[in-house]
């Protein structure tokens, strides 16, 4: 069994600075992208940053510049630090990763339960 564990969400000023962190735990045998999701009241789902093996960064609009994904492999923990926060960035945060638990099975996406970040005007 796979577990994705989010944790560092809080309370904030605006402009103020929060660090993320999501772990991945269980049987595990490889792990390809991970990411981070937002959704706030009422809306979707959105992207706000992946990270995949190689290094490769994808970041939605509106966190590039304020946000940075990053990854420890020998921890195979996800971090999304998060810089001049503003109050639209209020949101219930969730990672999630691709995961393959043993070299036979395939790739599998896999969600953490998400952590709630409030930032305050």
């Amino acid at each position: 069994q796979v577990q994705l564990v989010a944790s560092g969400g809080g309370l904030v000023q605006a402009g103020g600075s929060l660090r993320v962190s999501c772990a991945a735990s269980g049987t595990i045998f490889s792990i390809n992208s991970m990411g981070w999701y937002r959704q706030a009241p009422g809306k979707q789902r959105e992207l706000v940053a992946t990270l995949t093996s190689g290094g490769s960064t994808n970041y939605s609009d509106s966190v590039k510049g304020r946000f940075t994904i990053s990854r420890d492999g020998a921890k195979n923990t996800v971090y999304l630090q998060m810089n001049n926060l503003k109050p639209e960035d209020t949101a219930v945060y969730f990672c999630n990763a691709y995961i393959r638990r043993r070299s036979v099975d395939p790739m599998r996406l896999y969600w953490g339960q998400g952590t709630q970040v409030t930032v305050s005007s």
